[in-house]
């Protein structure tokens, strides 16, 4: 008998070795897998191509964002997460599953233990739909871990001592604030407002100011490239393409960065609002710990230039982006799934 334990528990131990302990940013916009001993192996768009028809999946990841907006009638290109949750609870399932048989060199029997960053704000249900998603893609275990912390973990900060630290997550779909001290957190806040407002800003921008349409895609990298939400030293320009929405002919047009920071001051106006709120809760001795260690952001949110200015300058608190912001997730993640029963996370 206890021999057969003794070969059981080998066993078990094994499996996991074999199958590998994963964390995972499923982002709305992009989702990053971290596998233990291997590091971040995985980071693709939170994109499938499925076939109306058949509703059979063509593509998932890089391959199926490079068909948005190129696709016959017939394929759609989809995200299944939106605003942080789920929106479609077969094809996220679908995307997870094939994420983790890439990451696994496409092994079928495959169940690792799994660590998921989520937004804060999420419901219960909605909390229980990522658990589901995860298990019926494979997953041994499934630890959920907020995304505040996750990136609080990420980015270095000491979340397990008795000292306030203050991060601000921006992903594709919210944006959470929130203050940690010993392994808790004492304040949060999250809105349904991130990068793809951004995206939608700035299209309706050019749409309104040059009747000219452009898609997701095109939105995105005009952020990329010269959006600020703070003005820059040498402000940038750049020629866009799209359709004329009143000729229905291709037309090109040169914007600055000027007009992009106007395009996005609403959203980003509601992020900062986000960080005044927050602070607002936070009791004296922990906002006290704030002012003197500042405000780290995370997130691809976080590279849009001059936001730590922004903020800084709003609240008279230092601001500073961390060292690879859109890592900070899964990495804490990653970290979190290697404490004992996913407790004291960083502590």
């Amino acid at each position: 008998m206890q021999l057969s334990a003794r070969l059981s528990r080998r066993a078990f131990k094994w499996l996991f070795r074999y199958t590998g302990h994963l964390g995972i940013d499923l982002g709305t916009a992009s989702t990053l897998v971290h596998v233990r001993g291997r590091g971040i192996v995985l980071r693709e768009p939170s994109v499938v191509a499925i076939d109306g028809r058949t509703h059979e999946i063509k593509a998932v990841g890089e391959d199926a964002k490079r068909m948005v907006g190129r696709t016959p009638a017939h394929i759609t290109a989809i995200r299944p997460l939106r605003n942080g949750v789920i929106a479609d609870f077969e094809v996220t399932e679908a995307m997870i599953r094939h994420f983790i048989r890439k990451v696994h060199s496409r092994r079928l029997f495959v169940h690792p233990r799994m660590a998921i960053g989520v937004p804060s704000g999420i419901t219960e249900v909605e909390r229980r739909a990522v658990e589901d998603a995860a298990r019926e893609a494979g997953a041994w275990e499934t630890l959920i871990i907020d995304e505040p912390m996750a990136a609080a973990i990420g980015a270095g900060l000491p979340v397990g001592e008795a000292v306030g630290s203050m991060i601000m997550d921006i992903g594709g779909g919210t944006t959470e604030v929130a203050v940690i001290s010993l392994g808790g957190t004492c304040t949060q806040r999250s809105i349904r407002i991130a990068g793809e407002a951004m995206d939608e800003a700035i299209s309706s921008y050019i749409r309104h100011e040059y009747s000219l349409y452009i898609g997701e895609t095109t939105a995105e990298d005009i952020k990329v490239r010269i959006g600020s939400a703070f003005p820059l030293t040498e402000e940038l320009s750049l020629e866009i393409r799209g359709k004329n929405l009143v000729t229905g002919l291709p037309k090109s047009v040169r914007i600055t960065s000027n007009e992009i920071r106007e395009a996005i001051t609403e959203p980003v106006a509601a992020m900062v609002e986000l960080v005044k709120e927050t602070l607002d809760a936070t009791p004296p001795e922990l906002a006290a710990d704030v002012m003197n260690r500042g405000i780290a952001l995370a997130g691809g949110g976080a590279l849009l230039r001059g936001l730590d200015q922004l903020i800084s300058a709003e609240t008279d608190i230092p601001v500073y982006v961390a060292e690879d912001p859109i890592t900070c997730v899964v990495l804490g993640a990653a970290q979190y799934l290697e404490e004992p029963d996913g407790a004291n996370p960083g502590g």
